[in-house]
This record gives C-alpha cells, sequence and structure tokens, in this order.
C-alpha cells in the first residue's frame, strides 16, 4: 500500500507547495528531530483515565462516540467539568464526561437512544460550568451516529471494526463513508484537500485503548497522518517549524477568527501534516522510526503544557487559531 490511501498526504501536498501564508521551516523540523533523540523521548502512552474501557464492544462504542464530537473545546469562557475530585477542561472533560454518562446508566451506547437524543438528555450528559462550544452541532452529529450505526452495522459499531479486517485506513474510510460528519475534506484553489483529523484519531484511540491487541490490532498504523487540530500548529509554531507571513500572523496572535475552509486556514492544517511527516522522515534517516499519530500524541501533549515549568522551550507562546468547526 501507498501512504496515500486516504489521500491525505496526496492532497495536502499540493497546498503546501503552493501555499502563500504559511510555510515549513526544515531547519528547524532538524534541530527538533536532534532534540527528540538526544532527549530520548519517550512514546506517549495511552492514557486510561477518564476514559470507558469495560474491555466489550460498548468499549467501541463509547470510544466512536467520543471521536464524534471530539472537536472546538476553545472560548472566552472555559468549559470544564468536575469528576472525582478533579476539575477537567476541553477533551479530557468531553472524555470523563460521556464516561459518567455511561456510568450512571444513561444508555448513551444505545443506538436508538442516540438517535433520540435532546437538548435536556444532552446537557445533562455535558453538565459542569460553562456549556460546550457548538452544543447543538454535537447535538445533531450524535444523532446521526445513531441512526448511521443502525443503517450501516445493526446497531454495534463492533461490526465496522471487525469489517475492517485489521485495516485502520479501511475503519477510517468506512467512517467517512457511514457518517457524514466525518468527511473533513475542504476546497483550495479548486482541489479537494482531505484532512480527516477525527476518522483517523478514531483509529489511533482504538489502537491506544486495547494496547495494540484485538480490536486494536491494525497493520496499517503506518498510513495514518497526524491529526490536524489547532493545537498542533501552535506548538509547530512555537517550536519554529511553522512561519506565518505577517498579515496572518497578526491575525492569529490579535485572536481573531479565521473562517473554516478559506486558504490561510486549509495552508495551516495542510502545513501541520507535512511538518509532522517530515519530522518522522527526519527521525526514520536517523535509525529513530516512530509513527506520524505518534508524534501527534507528543506534540499534543507539549501543547497542554506549552508556556509551563518542563515544558517544552522557552519565550512568548503563540495563540492558537481560532476556527469554529467541527472538524477539530
Amino acid at each position: 500500500m501507498s501512504r496515500h490511501d486516504l489521500g491525505v498526504l496526496e492532497s495536502t501536498r499540493y497546498v503546501v507547495e503552493n501555499a502563500r501564508l504559511v510555510s515549513i521551516v526544515p531547519a528547524r523540523v532538524a534541530d527538533f528531530c536532534q532534540h527528540l533523540r538526544r532527549s530520548g523521548a519517550q512514546r506517549v502512552r495511552w492514557e486510561p483515565d477518564h476514559h470507558f474501557n469495560d474491555g466489550s464492544p460498548r468499549t467501541l462504542s463509547y470510544l466512536l462516540v467520543l471521536d464524534s464530537i471530539n472537536f472546538c473545546f476553545w472560548g472566552d469562557q472555559a468549559w470544564e467539568v468536575e469528576v472525582k475530585g478533579k476539575t477537567l477542561s476541553g477533551y479530557w472533560a468531553l472524555a470523563a464526561a460521556l464516561t459518567r454518562a455511561v456510568e450512571e446508566d444513561i444508555p448513551l451506547l444505545d443506538t436508538e437512544f442516540l438517535s433520540r437524543l435532546d437538548e435536556p438528555q444532552l446537557a445533562q450528559i455535558l453538565r459542569g460550568r460553562g456549556q460546550i462550544p457548538l452544543f447543538l452541532e454535537r447535538l445533531h452529529i450524535l444523532r446521526e451516529v445513531g441512526r448511521g450505526l443502525t443503517k450501516h452495522y445493526g446497531g454495534h459499531f463492533v461490526q465496522a471494526v471487525e469489517q475492517a479486517k485489521g485495516s485502520g485506513v479501511a475503519l477510517a474510510l468506512a467512517v467517512i463513508d457511514s457518517f457524514p460528519s466525518f468527511r473533513d475534506t475542504a476546497y483550495y484553489q479548486g482541489r479537494e484537500v482531505r484532512l480527516h483529523k477525527r476518522a483517523q484519531i478514531l483509529v489511533a484511540d482504538i489502537y491506544g485503548c486495547f494496547g495494540g491487541q484485538g480490536w486494536g490490532a491494525f497493520s496499517d498504523l503506518d498510513l495514518l497522518t497526524c491529526f490536524a487540530d489547532y493545537k498542533l500548529p501552535q506548538v509547530l509554531r512555537y517550536l519554529g517549524i511553522l512561519k506565518y507571513a505577517p498579515e496572518l500572523a497578526q491575525r492569529v496572535d490579535s485572536k481573531l477568527p479565521l473562517d473554516p475552509g478559506t486558504p490561510e486556514e486549509v495552508e495551516i492544517r495542510a502545513a501541520t501534516i507535512w511538518a509532522v511527516e517530515y519530522l518522522r522522515e527526519c527521525l526514520a534517516d536517523a535509525g529513530t522510526p516512530w509513527q506520524s499519530f505518534e508524534l501527534d500524541w507528543l506534540l499534543w501533549q507539549e501543547g497542554q503544557k506549552i508556556g509551563q515549568p518542563g515544558a517544552l522551550g522557552t519565550g512568548q507562546v503563540p495563540p492558537h487559531h481560532r476556527t469554529r468547526t467541527i472538524f477539530y
């Protein structure tokens, strides 16, 4: 198989080669590659805390539900969830809130319940301080998941996983085909650009949750790219690997919105994917092979600590770009 089977690298390559506002700095890629090798950077392990996992097909359904609404946590007022004495925000708040719902016997993993989910029910599931951004969009997506599971997989996501026969690419493509909200594409200079952040991260999460065994044993994880969101480009820019043209830098640094699908937003995401690919290639050439999704997890983890003691780098941390979207 080619590394282009999801079409992500092939379609984003054109964007990077023709970009006007975002560029990748090869010297900084090499510097960070050396840093990772010198520091003996360890691969980030799947974090079981706050995730539901009973080892059954219900865990697969939980991961599908989780990644179907795993996007856009930023806002002027943080959405926070308190679970077992811990105050969580962002992705971890979502993971914990969904786990709490399952433990409270809310039938979150039942397709009929999902198909008919209403606003008060979702508000109860996601209760905390503040409200999660794009609440109604998440509600519509969860209903879509319920309907799609019933239509395509007899109500059981395990069927999709088993039909993929150990291919993460096949599973990602099935998810994209079965659930329209996973179809993460844009257009750049009239060309389709495939990004597929959430479909790919779902595959990686199944791998991580099951430790690469059983349902998590995928033979083609090397075909996944990184998951282009808003935290990774922030970290890559902080490291000097991504460089924004002055007009884009001013817009991002002023925290002005970038509309989804605009050339500058597509350039940021495409450059993020290829910066991680170049880093992966650099490490492989130096005899330290990593998968792209493993580098994604490392960079995302650093993004959670950026600017704090012990984090990578020093100096002023740039803001992340602000795009309201269901895709990341």
